[in-house]
């Protein structure tokens, strides 16, 4: 174990373990307290936790060089370490059931508390789709959401790039290492993001461009946002895989209809038959995420770090969820059996409590009251 070694070290450390994932990165710190603490026990107490051999190894000797390496990329200017247990953590990400335990960012990592809306789709959009991609992106910043998506080809670029015609932050989710822009030729296009908004990753510095990786990052794309806009997208797209994780993670799905003869417009069919929201404008968002949208702008613009002072004002439903929801650990399925509410609308509920600061929310997608006062 190196001397004086930061905190971020650890982490950084334990990212770099062989056979551990998110889920068991949350585990371990469920069960240590914390990453340096786990690398301070011993192969005894790591025993008996279901590690493979190569994990139990890579825990007695790990990799500092590499870790050494990516300190080094933390040192250059406007490169960032978010860690789970950070404040600054982005509060809808870690309400996943495994969210990343880090997050490498390029740019300013502010935004990615802000509100945002995701825009993904086909890597080979008509031109109509590309127009209504940019369309739709500008109208959504100038309202002042951020613009999240994935740097690919197509529908991601254009997304990225009507949020910053209309003057606005956009946030690139790439399933690679921040200094391996893929695709190259959105170098440029990356560097704008940067300068406007971020790019983040889960994966540490020299991560390749691996297939397996794309479908985490979509995960990530839905985990920050309020919702999640598909607006041209084949019956098999990895779009409709983030479509798919938004809607698991309790957020809104929004698909934008087309010709019955465009084979990319088929995608977004598919889902509004499956429950999603058809949108035909940017209004149309919106006015479905309503109070959402206005009390998590609200919050962006004025920088309230403050907890609202005004509990009495909530409804009877939101008052109801406050006291069945304890000081205690809570999980959503929990709170649905209680109150009899549906999951989908507990899970909104508790998003904007949260932003009120009458909720925290932990870990694992669990849930606990805050204070109580004038309820």
């Amino acid at each position: 174990m190196p001397l004086g070694a930061t905190e971020p070290a650890y982490w950084l450390a334990l990212l770099r373990a062989p056979g551990i994932g998110p889920g068991r990165f949350a585990s371990l710190l469920q069960r240590f307290g914390s990453p340096r603490a786990v690398f301070t026990a011993n192969r005894d107490e790591w025993t008996g936790l279901g590690l493979a051999e190569a994990a139990l190894d890579y825990l007695s000797a790990p990799d500092w060089k590499r870790v050494e390496q990516d300190l080094g990329w933390l040192e250059r200017p406007r490169n960032g370490l978010l860690c789970l247990t950070d404040p600054a953590y982005p509060r809808l990400l870690r309400q996943l059931a495994q969210p990343p335990p880090v997050l490498f960012v390029h740019g300013d990592p502010a935004c990615l508390r802000a509100a945002q809306i995701a825009i993904v789709g086909t890597r080979n959009p008509t031109p109509s789709g590309r127009e209504t991609t940019r369309d739709f992106a500008a109208h959504l910043a100038g309202s002042g959401l951020v613009i999240t998506s994935g740097l690919a080809l197509g529908v991601d670029a254009e997304a990225h790039r009507g949020a910053l015609q209309g003057g606005g932050i956009t946030v690139a989710v790439m399933g690679t290492g921040l200094d391996r822009i893929y695709p190259a030729k959105h170098r440029e296009l990356a560097q704008a993001i940067a300068e406007a908004g971020a790019l983040v990753s889960e994966l540490p510095p020299g991560t390749p461009p691996l297939a397996e990786n794309f479908p985490r990052r979509n995960r990530i794309i839905s985990g920050l946002s309020m919702g999640t806009l598909v607006v041209e997208a084949a019956v098999r797209s990895g779009s409709l895989i983030t479509a798919r994780f938004a809607a698991e993670q309790g957020r809104e799905v929004f698909a934008i209809p087309g010709s019955i003869h465009n084979p990319m417009a088929r995608g977004c069919h598919s889902l509004i038959r499956q429950g999603a929201k058809l949108v035909e404008t940017a209004a149309d968002i919106l006015e479905e995420l309503g109070a959402l949208v206005q009390l998590t702008l609200e919050d962006n613009v004025q920088n309230r770090r403050e907890p609202s002072s005004a509990p009495a004002q909530l409804d009877e439903d939101y008052r109801r969820l406050l006291e069945y929801l304890g000081h205690e650990l809570v999980s959503v399925d929990s709170l649905v059996e209680r109150c009899g509410l549906t999951a989908e609308a507990v899970s909104s509920m508790l998003l904007i409590l949260e932003l009120q600061g009458l909720v925290a929310a932990a870990p694992g997608g669990l849930y606990s009251r805050l204070k109580s006062e004038g309820l």
